[in-house]
């Protein structure tokens, strides 16, 4: 499926006459390892959102507690619509009213590394172990790093769709938790969720 069409829903949710989120026209940049991104997203629930480039879109899932370093811990993810990949660059104010209002910063960011394999140990293309519902990915971001997983465990044609994010191995010994997000800083500019709303306020 194009991009374009993929980035249906997205554009449907949003005007882009009103919110500064990018609209998805501008051309990738090229570069052979898949991005991600996290980012905290202060709207009607503070939440994570948290994103895997898979082709040309980001992957996104809403994850209310945030991803964790501890594999005790169990997060839910709920799909949310495929974003553009200019998306990842995304940090400032969505205007109330408007789809998704509120403050957005980037937590976390960098690539990964597809690990998912059939029962054989042959490697599975990314998008298609999706599909299948369980999907396994080192990451290599500021913050996140090491193996997790995501697994859909709902998702049948009478209830909403929603997946586990689990850290997979041994814990990280220093700040493995999820950070307090009104504490949290931004991994581009330094700035935390009442700095970039201030800064909005001003502009």
């Amino acid at each position: 499926m194009a991009a374009e069409d993929r980035l249906r829903t997205y554009r449907g949710k949003r005007d882009f006459g009103r919110t500064r989120e990018p609209s998805g026209q501008a051309p990738a940049a090229g570069d052979d390892r898949p991005r991600f991104v996290v980012q905290i997203h202060d709207a009607r629930r503070m939440h994570f959102d948290f994103r895997l480039q898979v082709d040309d879109v980001l992957k996104s899932w809403s994850v209310p507690k945030g991803p964790s370093g501890d594999p005790g811990d169990k997060r839910l993810a709920v799909p949310t619509e495929d974003h553009p990949l200019e998306y990842e660059e995304f940090e400032g104010t969505i205007p109330k009213g408007e789809y998704g209002g509120g403050t957005v910063i980037v937590w976390d960011r960098g690539t990964y590394e597809p690990l998912s394999h059939d029962r054989r140990g042959d490697p599975v293309d990314f998008a298609e172990s999706l599909e299948r519902g369980h999907a396994t990915f080192r990451l290599h971001g500021s913050k996140l790093h090491g193996e997790y997983a995501l697994t859909r465990f709902r998702g049948g044609r009478d209830e909403e769709e929603a997946w586990l994010l689990v850290r997979k191995g041994p814990a990280r010994s220093a700040g493995h938790g999820t950070p307090d997000p009104r504490r949290a800083r931004s991994v581009r500019t330094g700035r935390t969720l009442a700095q970039v709303a201030a800064d909005a306020g001003q502009g």
